[in-house]
């Protein structure tokens, strides 16, 4: 049986580490495999990925394009034909009521009703915000619309 103390590396898996600067019969003296001069062979002497030498960068060859707005609302959404065929007339609709059923997975920055879809029922409806279509459609089957 093998044991512990018995255990080496596979001959030729383990090398020993390269000594450098050791004096020029090691054939690692003086510049230590650097070669001479130049910005490889300083101390901290690392060239960045981004360099490119005297050429105009990548991102300054590249021109600017849009920008991010700061008032952009990230509604979930929601369609009306969602409503039709999941609740019942009369129903309260809210944001949380949505979630909870799993309609929607967030709330993000409020909840959006659009207006894909018919409408048979009055029902009341509570969002953040509401496209004009489905505001119509809403109200003219009888039911409500609430902004929260």
């Amino acid at each position: 049986m093998t044991k512990l103390e018995d255990l080496r590396p596979t001959p030729g898996s383990v090398k020993p580490r390269k000594r450098v600067g050791r004096g020029i019969g090691s054939g690692h003296g003086k510049t230590s495999g650097r070669g001479h001069k130049g910005q490889k062979s300083r101390g901290s002497g690392k060239v960045h990925m981004w360099l490119e030498g005297g050429q105009t960068p990548l991102h300054r060859r590249l021109p600017k394009v849009g920008f991010k707005s700061f008032t952009h609302k990230n509604y979930a959404i929601v369609n009306i034909r969602l409503l039709e065929e999941k609740f019942s007339a009369n129903d309260e609709i809210t944001p949380e009521l949505l979630l909870e059923k799993g309609f929607i997975k967030k709330i993000k920055d409020g909840v959006k009703i659009l207006g894909s879809g018919e409408l048979t029922k009055p029902l009341i409806v509570k969002a953040h915000a509401f496209s004009n279509s489905a505001k119509k459609a809403i109200e003219m089957v009888g039911g409500k619309v609430e902004v929260i």
